[in-house]
């Protein structure tokens, strides 16, 4: 189907901005080779992160040429000076200001390793929001997912025979070329779907991160604070309140699973924040969904939970009930996740097995 002179535009400016953006790319790679500090650039860049904030600061007064490591220095900046605020601000609250503390040197500690694994791999990788403020600050324009390797390179012609152009810019030669006034419209070498490398999305380090937070929340919560998970009672007379918790002493059977689950929970999203592979990533998922349903499992078999406690008696029954059916619902989601997961494992394998013979 011919494509109308919009969608050449269209396809004509995407092409340019792929240009631009791969002129970027080129110019990031020759400023890499060009360094004030006599050191190898992801050297460097791991060392912006290794003294948090402060060698951020350093590396960034040190190195003036270098935008690659400028914005490791600026992102470290921005990152770990803004967690020390809030680990500061959040110390000051008294009774659970160290909670909130706790939890953000934590996610502090995870992204340090992050950070470092990636700068190591010679990639500029951003995170929100503080990703975009070092961009601004080192004076980086365009957003480049992978300043590693540029993958849209056309491979170099077999001897003998004659290079063919790259469909996108056979498509962007049609755009700019002008059409002839009631010249009847040929139809472009190009497919509907064209893929731009440089365009292509970076994993999404959102569900990874989220997952990471939450388990770390859990941790703390069942591990320091299970016993004020409870029916609490206030009292007019003294104006206080007593609480009786609705877990008993057989969460100590429990609490080893669940650390378990979640300790790998946390190495497992951390790992794919960093990994790419297809195969890799879908064993994690695999392992972290068998710990997970492991965990459920052995909270529905020894149900550590004193439900009496409610003056109701009816109230507690009803309660049990529900908890129970609410855990065997979520075994069930789990047990489907690991299948799936599994399915697509073996899918994957197949297939890379394939593509090797």
């Amino acid at each position: 189907m011919p494509l109308t002179s919009s969608e050449r535009k269209k396809i004509y400016e995407e092409e340019k901005a792929r240009i631009e953006a791969q002129e970027q790319l080129k110019r990031e790679k020759h400023q890499a080779s060009e360094s004030t500090i006599n050191l190898s650039s992801n050297v460097v860049g791991v060392l912006c992160y290794l003294g948090i904030w402060v060698t951020g600061i350093v590396f960034f007064v040190l190195e003036q040429k270098n935008k690659w490591i400028r914005f490791h220095a600026c992102q470290s900046i921005v990152v770990f000076g803004g967690l020390s605020i809030l680990t500061a601000i959040f110390g000051w609250i008294p009774l659970v200001g160290w909670v909130f503390s706790t939890i953000i040197w934590i996610c502090g500690f995870v992204l340090w390793l992050i950070l470092m694994a990636k700068a190591y791999q010679g990639e500029r990788f951003k995170l929100p929001f503080a990703g975009d403020i070092a961009e601004a600050m080192v004076g980086i324009t365009f957003n480049i997912s992978d300043v590693t390797a540029d993958k849209s390179s056309t491979p170099p012609p077999t001897p003998g025979k004659k290079a063919k152009a790259p469909p996108a810019a056979k498509a962007a030669a049609a755009a700019a070329t002008p059409i002839a006034a009631g010249a009847p419209e040929e139809k472009p070498e190009v497919k509907t779907h064209v893929h731009h490398p440089v365009y292509r999305q970076e994993r999404s380090i959102a569900g990874p991160s989220f997952g990471i937070f939450w388990s770390i929340v859990l941790l703390i919560a069942f591990n320091f604070f299970h016993q004020y998970i409870a029916y609490y009672t206030y009292h007019a007379a003294t104006k206080s309140w007593t609480w009786q918790s609705f877990f008993t002493n057989d969460i100590s059977i429990w609490l080893p699973v669940l650390n378990a689950a979640l300790a790998v929970a946390i190495a497992g999203n951390i790992a794919l924040i960093i990994v790419n592979n297809k195969i890799v990533r879908n064993a994690i998922h695999f392992l972290m969904n068998g710990l997970s349903l492991a965990s459920v499992l052995t909270l529905l078999i020894v149900f550590p939970f004193n439900f009496d406690v409610i003056p109701n008696s009816e109230a507690a029954g009803w309660t049990t009930l529900g908890v129970r059916i609410f855990l065997i619902i979520v075994a069930v989601g789990i047990g489907i996740a690991l299948i799936t997961r599994f399915a697509k494992l073996l899918l994957h394998s197949v297939n890379a097995s394939t593509a090797s013979d």
